[in-house]
């Protein structure tokens, strides 16, 4: 009979939500204060850049309201119904949040094509002074998630998503500072494609990670080879079969693997030195080992 071993090595630090709770809260009060004003600077001097903006930003307060809310679920305990917890709560908020951001896209674009064909004149002044107000927004929302940004992926992407707004809302000033000078309208409505062109692609690469980790897909940053060779190193292994990654939520993930190991089980302390390893190497904290030493019914051929 094949022996069959079970090792598992879990984090028991703070939860990224009770760490960056109160950078939520400030993050999206700033941001709703913010396109308050952007919105209705937009209305009443007719700049679509500042709409675009402006629209652009309460999608980044919807997104910031779903990625708290996707830390909070996903800090729960696991109960007897959902074994794991709802740590998978983070990665349905991301793609709730490319799905949200790519209808407003659409939306703008609509908007933007309309304008393009019938120019309005702009106060260029007040495009600028509104727009360098998003520049300080959205710059201290990302450096309230700066320190957090490396170890969780929920937290990087409010990060980098923050980051890019300030770039993008200096790109506005350079449009109202354009429009000073050459009373060019047309401007206005092409920046906002800019403006939607730079969404777009962010967001499509949200949508593409989100739905694969929805999908158990293996993480981007592991190299599956490399997880395989170092199983295979181990001493006394001469077979590995059946391995499985898979991102059990945004910072955490999970991996199941059969070791053929003819001369045995090694031991609960060399599985615990092996897990202690993959989750340092490369960031598997949650790994299921399975020995087996070689029989016919339980080897890969079987297994396969």
């Amino acid at each position: 009979m094949a022996g069959h071993s079970h090792d598992h090595h879990h984090h028991h630090g703070p939860s990224a939500a009770d760490g960056f709770g109160r950078a939520f809260a400030i993050g999206i009060v700033l941001n709703l204060a913010y396109v308050a004003v952007e919105a209705g600077a937009g209305l009443w001097s007719g700049s679509m850049a500042l709409l675009a903006d402006a629209g652009h930003n309460l999608s980044d307060v919807l997104g910031l309201a779903l990625a708290w809310g996707g830390l909070r679920l996903a800090a729960r305990p696991a109960s007897a119904r959902y074994t794991y917890g709802l740590k998978r709560s983070g990665i349905l908020a991301a793609l709730a949040n490319a799905v949200l951001l790519l209808l407003a896209c659409g939306a703008i674009v609509a908007e933007a094509l309309q304008r393009l064909g019938d120019p309005q004149p702009v106060p260029g002044g007040l495009v600028m002074a509104v727009a360098t107000g998003g520049i300080l927004v959205n710059g201290i929302t990302a450096w309230l998630f700066a320190r957090g940004q490396r170890g969780d992926i929920n937290i990087r992407g409010a990060y980098l998503h923050m980051l890019a707004d300030a770039g993008v809302s200096a790109a506005v000033v350079v449009s109202g500072f354009l429009i000073l000078k050459t009373q060019l309208y047309w401007l206005d409505p092409a920046l906002s494609l800019i403006v939607v062109a730079v969404i777009v692609k962010g967001t499509w690469a949200l949508l593409k990670e989100s739905v694969a980790l929805a999908l158990d897909a293996v993480p981007e940053s592991i190299d599956t080879a490399a997880v395989t060779a170092f199983l295979a190193s181990r001493p006394g292994v001469t077979a590995v079969h059946d391995l499985h990654i898979w991102a059990m939520g945004t910072s955490e993930t999970a991996l199941t693997v059969h070791m053929v190991m003819p001369g045995g089980h090694p031991g609960d302390d060399a599985l615990t030195a092996l897990t202690h390893d993959l989750d340092h190497r490369f960031g598997i904290g949650h790994a299921t080992i399975q020995v087996e030493l070689g029989a016919a019914d339980c080897g890969a051929q079987a297994c396969a």
